[in-house]
């Protein structure tokens, strides 16, 4: 067996990132960019003012001043502002020229064409009070989004504030979701105590939704060597080929041998970790084949630590693994094994709770987890309160 972090680093480097693609900053969203987002202009571009007011000079305090324009968002004043003169602004409007501060309008008081202070402690304290001065958030040139960041909701308004209208962007893996068994059965089907409703695949693609890829369920293969053999045929199609079940040792379990089959090389087999330890990665031509173990639970925590990481990996992301985080934890833990733990958990009031119930067939904590707290290989026993990691789920 091999650790975690060796089978995750094995796995990544199985593969490199797709060819990237240009696309529409709509369709881009979520995506991971294969370039980084260099301003193509300033913003603001200049410089504008942040409240309802009225545009002034400051010098000119306390005033009266006389009202010579209006600037509002999109329709500047084009003239300036002389002495003891004002233009009625807006927020999101250009600053004149010629004024340098905005005087609040609840501050102010108009008279026909003059306008005063409303009390003698009105006015702005200070030049530049109530702007937003030119390139205050960025300057053409600055690199506001990193290659291989995603494109959430902040970035993608930062990159259309940018100037673009478009952006370079990772590629869209294919995925094949197999799952295996003869007690399988599909979601909604009558079926007898022998028989499993089949749950990984939509489980699988539920996960994979949060990352750029085309996802296929290929549905269920029993647990025959030919049938498994024919579902791994159509490998390069695909960039990766994910199994759930029929990875381990046992009589029934074909995905080694049908992966050998079809001219596929061994990269790993079995890690060193609990749930989930018969995961396997192999390469057919370029095509991924990563077997999970069939068991709820083992199936969820490998794919959070293996099947998404390589999904991230070839579609740009420049942090593929998930990123560890530390809590305190709610209760004392005896000490660990060989084996890395990976147990289902909540947090709550700052701090981890692992389930005292960890079986991997259940399905229950997979509903209610919202972390995975990690021991790691000959982890010492720890009293509650110690600070442990975790990985959000």
């Amino acid at each position: 067996m091999i650790s975690v972090e060796e089978a995750q680093a094995r796995l990544l480097a199985l593969a490199s990132p797709l060819p990237p693609q240009t696309l529409s900053l709509e369709q881009a969203i979520g995506h991971y960019l294969a370039e980084n987002v260099i301003a193509k202009r300033s913003q603001p571009a200049a410089s504008l003012s942040a409240m309802d007011g009225y545009a002034i000079r400051l010098g000119d305090l306390p005033g009266p001043f006389t009202l010579v324009g209006e600037s509002a968002a999109g329709t500047p004043f084009a003239g300036s502002i002389g002495n003891a003169e004002t233009a009625r602004i807006f927020t999101g409007a250009h600053i004149p020229a010629g004024a340098d501060s905005i005087l609040l309008q609840e501050e102010a008081r108009a008279e026909n064409n003059r306008i005063y202070l409303v009390g003698p402690d009105s006015g702005p304290e200070m030049a530049g009070k109530h702007t937003r001065r030119e390139g205050s958030d960025f300057v053409d040139g600055d690199t506001l989004v990193a290659k291989g960041s995603i494109l959430s909701a902040g970035a993608i308004a930062a990159t259309a504030m940018a100037g673009y209208g478009e952006i370079l962007v990772g590629g869209m893996p294919k995925i094949k979701i197999v799952g295996t068994g003869n007690e399988l059965v599909p979601p909604g089907a009558c079926f007898d105590t022998s028989q499993i409703p089949s749950s990984n695949n939509l489980m699988l693609k539920a996960m994979l939704h949060q990352i750029p890829c085309h996802a296929v369920d290929f549905g269920i293969v029993k647990d025959e060597l030919e049938l498994v053999v024919g579902a791994f045929e159509d490998a390069a199609a695909f960039d990766i080929i994910v199994t759930s079940g029929g990875a381990s040792v046992g009589d029934h379990d074909f995905i080694p041998d049908a992966s050998k089959a079809v001219g596929a090389d061994m990269d790993f087999w079995r890690v060193a970790m609990r749930p989930g330890k018969p995961v396997m990665a192999a390469r057919i031509g370029k095509t991924i084949i990563l077997g999970l173990p069939g068991n709820p639970s083992s199936a969820f925590v490998t794919a959070m630590l293996f099947l998404l990481p390589l999904v991230r990996h070839l579609a740009g992301s420049s942090m593929p693994l998930p990123k560890v985080e530390f809590a305190p934890v709610a209760v004392a833990l005896p000490a660990g094994d060989a084996r890395a733990e990976y147990l289902r958990a909540r947090i709550e009031n700052n701090a981890i709770l692992p389930f005292q119930r960890q079986d991997s067939g259940m399905i229950i904590p997979l509903v209610t987890a919202n972390a995975l707290l990690i021991r790691p290989p000959f982890a010492p026993a720890i009293q509650s309160g110690s600070l442990v990691p975790y990985l959000h789920v």
